[in-house]
């Protein structure tokens, strides 16, 4: 047991080193950091130990830094992080052979000295003076260990590790009564089980049990005699004894190590001379350090896991406090992330993008009820090759996503109409729908002050995606054809704050987390970034009923001594009725059964889902559901430099890409991988009646019929397909004065202002 001080008086080893007096400690000290032991004569003259008294008395132990794994749902390892790569064994797990070969290398005299090694002191001495200069230390283990504990408490901070280090008077006089604090309170076996995990062996490896990984891939209780005594004389120094990168330079370092060990009786010399006969007989196993090892593309979820630690008040009140806790590492993280959707998503994207494509994908998939993000992929991988991103398509900024979303064009549809149902108008609500007009003339704000329609010379002016798409159209219809004037039409009439209110029930902010601008193209045509997580999540309260949960990645954590660790929880409230939620589902039932999203139907179960597609083709999308899964897929340049026209992705090639056409698929194929083995309770039926008129064009991918004469509409503000003119910059690093190469944009659309654009 350890043996703890009954108040503040001196103990019996430091009223010894006072008796000793300052000339001895002084000289201890000098030793220990290899300087001349004239230089100490002359500071012991000079010293007193009224500055050894005022040292406090107690050493802050922090805990060891350790890898942190993290884990899906059903227990298996998604990746290992950390800042020091670490496990801390007991010494029972550690080789005898090991725990011999240190203390004979690095303190022979371990088990029969006290905190300061007098002998070794009065030998280093002496070995110093007469050499003129440095020739030998007397550092005792447990002084080493104390250094290590500074070096620990230091973390990563540069400036923190060199005040630990430093060679001086002072830190070794504080190393010094720290090594007796620690030996009176723990005892020779416990500072010898410290000492071998928190030391440094080199190749990233902190601790035994992480050396014997790293270069023989065994167990430190499994080392053998030579292999202890090559990894004991690593200590001295990690990168001259390197034995991956100067393997004879090692085995030199380990036959000393051997020969010690044989002078100190700890092995027969017969043992010695046989293991210097054998080669160095490396195993390594190279670094996994960090979300980019993660395994089927999970490197995005991982990295989303991390934003959540290192963000969430949970965790910690100060971004310091949670960030100090996730470096100090030793957790296993288990998240909400199943392994069968994230292997279907994965395969999915690969069979549908490619990486080298110009274009990409990021799907993510969450499960109503409980706000569980069960998969999150995208095909440029989590990297810093060609081809490959650290920016995370699938979540807004402030989590590692890009800076503003991407525009979701007819996705939106359903939020409005959702607000228009929920306020009073009748799923069979009719408008006029022509196939274009311009913007009503006013629209009513949450301010009072009504939006205007204000394009000078013309008006602003919007058209449908098919010219043949002429209403009057019930909302069935214009939901499955995605019809943009119904839509604005249905704004003009209940005016933008019910829209603003229910995406604000939703969560639905834009991605760099803004709530979305107060004008009609965001409010209707999608024209606004948003991340597809926050669409699969808001699309995920339809399936729920009406109830919306806020995304989640981690369901548990336990630190290294087992404790739990508390975590988010999601949180559910009601953001429209049941009958609304109900409504929404059949009216986008139809849009996969017959409407622009036929290309991503399920055939075995309820599902219902909304087509997207963007200004220029520079975004298509299909966010959908059935009652126990909902994914956002999204499709396109993440600088919205590329234009989805007469383009080849995922080795196909399409004149005109549409949101039922490459997302649609996409989508289709993840859930049903997702879903298999699993049944979804049906929709609550509501009968919603559609007028009675023909698809126009191709109603499975959304394609017009006919290409509409443009020249009518020529000198009109009209945006294309889905959205505004020109949408904010999505680019991960935009050039604030041109974000989008040889288009110009006016002053003000970046920054939300409505800078003379279609609003």
């Amino acid at each position: 047991m350890a043996k703890k001080r009954s108040g503040g008086g001196l103990t019996g080893t430091q009223q010894a080193a006072k008796f000793l007096g300052v000339s001895v400690l002084a000289g201890a000290v000098l030793a220990g950091i290899a300087l001349p032991a004239a230089g100490a004569l002359g500071l012991a003259a000079k010293g007193t130990v009224e500055g050894f008294d005022e040292i406090p008395a107690n050493l802050k132990t922090p805990p060891l830094s350790q890898r942190t794994t993290i884990l899906d749902n059903k227990g298996s390892t998604i990746a290992q992080v950390y800042s020091r790569d670490r496990t801390v064994v007991p010494l029972a797990d550690i080789s005898p052979y090991m725990q011999k070969a240190i203390v004979a290398i690095e303190d022979s005299r371990f088990y029969e000295h006290g905190a300061i090694d007098l002998k070794g002191v009065l030998r280093a001495m002496n070995k110093n003076a007469t050499s003129g200069g440095v020739a030998q230390g007397a550092s005792t283990l447990t002084q080493q260990y104390v250094k290590n504990v500074f070096v620990e408490e230091a973390g990563d901070d540069p400036d923190k590790v060199a005040e630990a280090t430093q060679q001086t008077i002072g830190r070794k006089v504080k190393e010094l009564k720290y090594a007796i604090q620690v030996e009176e309170e723990l005892g020779k076996k416990k500072i010898l089980e410290n000492y071998l995990n928190i030391t440094f062996f080199g190749q990233q490896a902190y601790g035994i049990e992480a050396a014997a990984k790293r270069y023989f891939s065994k167990s430190a209780k499994d080392l053998t005699l030579d292999e202890s005594a090559m990894l004991a004389g690593i200590v001295q120094s990690p990168s001259r004894y390197d034995p991956v990168n100067d393997a004879q330079e090692s085995k030199k370092r380990r036959n000393t190590v051997l020969q010690r060990m044989a002078d100190m009786k700890d092995i027969s010399q017969a043992e010695a001379d046989k293991a210097m006969q054998e080669p160095i007989k490396l195993s390594v196993s190279r670094p996994k350090n960090g979300c980019i090892t993660a395994v089927e593309g999970a490197g995005f979820f991982c990295d989303y896991v991390r934003e959540v630690f290192l963000s969430d008040p949970v965790f910690g009140k100060t971004k310091e406090e949670r960030a100090k806790l996730w470096n100090q590492g030793g957790l296993t993280v288990q998240t909400t992330l199943d392994p069968q959707a994230q292997k279907s998503t994965q395969e999915s994207i690969k069979n549908h993008v490619y990486q080298k494509d110009t274009v990409a994908t990021a799907v993510s998939l969450v499960q109503p009820g409980t706000g569980k993000i069960l998969a999150m992929g995208q095909s440029k991988p989590y990297g810093f090759g060609d081809n490959e991103t650290q920016i995370n398509f699938s979540v807004n900024r402030q989590m590692g996503g890009s800076n503003y979303g991407f525009p979701v064009g007819s996705t939106f549809k359903p939020f409005l109409a959702a607000a228009a149902i929920e306020g009073g108008k009748p799923p069979t609500q009719q408008y006029s729908a022509p196939y274009e007009m311009d913007y009503p003339a006013s629209v009513q704000t949450c301010t009072g002050k009504p939006w205007v329609n204000d394009g000078k010379p013309n008006p602003y002016h919007l058209e449908n995606e098919n010219e043949s798409e002429i209403g009057p159209f019930s909302l069935r219809d214009a939901m499955a054809k995605s019809v943009n004037t119904y839509f604005v039409q249905m704004l003009g009439d209940i005016g933008m704050c019910p829209v603003s209110q229910m995406t604000d029930k939703l969560h639905v902010l834009q991605g760099n987390g803004d709530k979305l601008p107060m004008v009609p193209s965001a409010l209707t045509l999608g024209s606004t970034g948003i991340s597809p997580l926050t669409m699969a999540s808001a699309y995920a309260t339809f399936a729920n009923r009406g109830t919306y949960c806020t995304p989640i990645a981690i369901e548990s954590i336990k630190k290294a001594d087992g404790s739990s660790v508390p975590v988010p929880k999601s949180s559910c409230s009601q953001a429209m009725s049941q009958n609304t939620a109900d409504s929404i589902n059949s009216l986008l039932r139809g849009v996969v059964d017959s409407g622009t999203g036929q290309e991503a139907g399920l055939k075995d179960r309820d599902n219902a889902g909304k087509t997207g597609t963007t200004d220029a083709r520079k975004n298509a999308w299909f966010v959908g559901y059935t009652s126990n899964l909902s994914a956002a897929v999204w499709v396109g340049s993440p600088s919205q430099r590329v234009e989805m026209n007469n383009i080849t992705i995922g080795g196909q090639t399409y004149e005109q890409v549409y949101g039922g056409q490459v997302p649609g698929p996409i989508w289709r194929d993840a859930m049903t991988g997702a879903l298999e083995g699993q049944t979804s309770a049906p929709f609550a039926n509501v009968n919603i009646p559609g007028t009675s008129q023909k698809p126009a064009g191709n109603p499975a991918t959304g394609a017009p019929a006919t290409t509409p004469d443009k020249s009518k509409n020529k000198g009109r503000h009209k945006p294309k397909p889905g959205g505004e003119n020109k949408p904010p910059n999505p680019n991960p690093n935009p050039d604030p004065n041109q974000p989008f190469p040889g288009i110009s944009i006016p002053p003000g659309v970046i920054g939300g202002d409505t800078g003379g654009w279609p609003q």
